[in-house]
């Protein structure tokens, strides 16, 4: 049986950006290193870097005074940033380049008076890290029903979405959110990350050559 290998594939330069983070950490400081979620969701990954020493928490009550800290690629809300600091923790930021451009964004159109519809899943650490961005005015929309119920106060609204969606449904949402809301303010560019879409483009193209594909 023949075997393809779709191209691109494999982890992204923000994903190999944070492992590459925690193995520093632990060959600077040694074991144990504490990383805030699993720094990505991949098992061999975690794993490996489990028997070099890191530990994987979630409640920063875990971590014990004056440990080093590493926040995961997918980043945290401004609340688990303020209590690492106030912990005193030696902190190490992995949160993906392309995450911290959503943060700042919304960080920025809030200042100037903006709420917020948010695409993206619920209970995804990223989606938790840039809803608490904000103490309110940013509503999570997981699909096109959803969209209908978000009620915002005024009249200045903005969209970002979640950088790992897919981005054929995150397209159906967006044309739906555009729908109901004409004047809503699109990212200048498009949150979903292009490794994301790189290879959702391969598969596509890989799909109907197989059989069975496996991730």
């Amino acid at each position: 049986n023949d075997v393809l290998l779709a191209e691109p594939r494999g982890f992204c330069a923000g994903v190999d950006r944070a492992i590459e983070i925690v193995e520093r950490a632990l060959t600077r400081f040694g074991a144990p290193i504490y990383v805030r979620h699993e720094i990505v969701h991949n098992t061999y990954v975690v794993n490996d870097l489990k028997a070099k020493g890191a530990i994987f928490i979630e409640d920063l009550a875990e971590v014990p005074p004056g440990a080093t800290l590493v926040f995961s690629a997918h980043g945290v809300s401004r609340q688990v940033r303020d209590e690492a600091q106030q912990r005193g923790f030696q902190i190490f930021d992995a949160t993906c380049p392309l995450v911290t451009k959503v943060h700042v964004e919304v960080a920025k159109l809030a200042r100037e008076g903006f709420e917020f519809i948010m695409i993206g899943h619920k209970g995804h650490p990223e989606v938790e890290g840039t809803m608490g961005q904000l103490s309110d005015g940013i509503y999570l929309v997981e699909d096109v029903a959803d969209v209908a119920r978000v009620q915002p106060r005024g009249r200045q609204l903005a969209v970002v979405t979640q950088t790992t969606l897919s981005v054929d449904d995150a397209a159906q949402i967006l044309a739906e959110v555009k729908r109901l809301f004409p004047h809503v303010r699109e990212p200048k560019q498009q949150d979903i990350c292009y490794a994301t879409q790189n290879r959702q483009d391969a598969i596509k193209v890989m799909a109907p050559q197989v059989d069975i594909v496996i991730v």
